[in-house]
């Protein structure tokens, strides 16, 4: 037997890989697929095995009699706690300071607002809407509303519209729209 030259078959190769360069491809498309296969098939073996095992069995009757499940509230209840989460009518004004102050806090230029109180006699509950121009950059707008709104528990943004009078302009002016939620004192029921 004759040995092999190994500077002559690696010069075959690259004649052969020269002459017909699909055919290389091929051959080395074919061990990279095989190289994934098998790095994928020992992974969906494992998976395969987690899978087949049976599920946790629940836990004995005896120690579910420890939990204890509180019943859902009533309707009382539930009264009680909406009229819990309204804010105080005779601090309305407080809480229109408090948005100047937050607007201030944001850089936001407010000079004035629309006040508008108007009462449900059934529920006795009071909206008082407050309608304000503020002018500032987009984010301390967006910041200012969040903080409203966190400050605030009992107050919705009903609306938010944005306007720039000129491209330039390098702050826009936005219409916000609040309403507050309040109730006279306590409210029985």
């Amino acid at each position: 037997m004759k040995p092999v030259d190994l500077s002559a078959a690696l010069l075959r190769a690259r004649l052969l890989a020269m002459r017909a360069p699909m055919a290389c491809a091929a051959v080395v498309l074919c061990l990279l697929g095989a190289a994934g296969w098998s790095w994928v098939l020992p992974q969906r073996a494992a998976d395969l095995r987690l899978a087949s095992r049976p599920a946790p069995l629940p836990p004995v009757a005896g120690t579910l009699a420890a939990v204890v499940v509180a019943p859902p509230p009533d309707s009382q209840q539930n009264l009680a706690q909406f009229y819990a989460a309204l804010g105080q009518r005779h601090y309305a004004e407080q809480e229109v300071k408090m948005l100047f102050a937050l607007a201030a806090k944001n850089g936001l230029t407010l000079t004035s607002g629309e006040y508008k109180e108007s009462v449900d006699a059934a529920s006795r509950v009071t909206s008082y809407q407050v309608v304000l121009p503020v002018k500032g950059p987009y984010n301390a707008i967006w910041q200012f509303c969040l903080q409203v709104l966190a400050a605030l528990p009992f107050a919705a943004l009903d609306d938010i519209s944005f306007k720039r009078e000129l491209i330039a302009e390098a702050a826009p002016e936005a219409r916000l729209s609040f309403t507050f939620y309040l109730k006279d004192g306590e409210v029985a029921r």
